[in-house]
């Protein structure tokens, strides 16, 4: 779905927008053309953010957790082994998402160390430890993302290197020596060069901004669970 929305963004830019605006964002004016750097870059850019996506609703996922009612929220209950602990064993056992979300996991892992050990220091311990997997966990489900923020300023680098060394062997090549428009298409392709960096930096302060703040969501929802 990201790669097909990326060629319906790039070939509705291509129609729409001026020739100028074009050559920046798409290089459009590139004989390889549909195959450019900015075109690959724009590929990147709507992977991140379907992955972006995937992890925002997996937020909302541990969001609706808390209104599922696994526990008893009146501070004043106290759970003891047996009955107490029982219904809200089977309960989180019966739920689809007891092997996706944070909140159901870590009831099912203290209530079963809690029912054999009947140690509520041990259990304690057990949540703490669960909750430091799960953070790892999380982290390394961004392990694509960050590696897309990565690529493409190191694609944006690499497209003005390849536009610096066309403008010099176009320079370079003693046909166009004494062409009047030698100046002019030398600029124009140090131009092209140096956007294909431009537009691969506002890409990737997109992606870090939104990582930032998904992973964030995230994260609060698993200190909620633990909490």
């Amino acid at each position: 779905i990201s790669l097909l929305s990326a060629i319906l963004v790039i070939a509705l830019m291509a129609r729409i927008l001026p020739p100028d605006a074009a050559a920046i964002m798409l290089d459009i004016k590139r004989g390889s053309w549909p195959i450019t750097v900015q075109n690959i870059l724009w590929l990147a850019f709507f992977v991140g953010l379907g992955e972006l996506s995937l992890r925002w609703y997996s937020g909302r996922l541990e969001e609706s957790q808390f209104d599922r009612d696994y526990l008893p929220l009146d501070e004043e209950t106290v759970l003891r082994p047996g009955d107490d602990i029982t219904p809200i064993y089977q309960k989180v056992r019966s739920s689809k998402y007891r092997n996706v979300c944070f909140l159901p996991r870590l009831i099912e892992r203290c209530v079963l160390n809690f029912n054999l050990s009947q140690s509520v220091d041990q259990t304690n311990s057990l949540l703490n430890s669960s909750l430091e997997l799960f953070l790892h966990e999380l982290d390394l489900r961004y392990n694509m993302i960050r590696y897309i923020t990565w690529l493409i300023p190191s694609l944006g680098f690499i497209g003005t290197v390849i536009g610096i060394m066309l403008a010099l062997n176009y320079a370079g090549d003693r046909a166009n020596v004494e062409s009047p428009e030698m100046l002019y298409q030398v600029t124009e392709r140090l131009g092209v060069a140096f956007s294909t960096t431009l537009v691969a930096l506002v890409m990737a302060a997109i992606l870090v901004f939104l990582q930032n703040l998904i992973q964030g969501k995230e994260e609060t929802m698993l200190n909620r669970s633990g909490q």
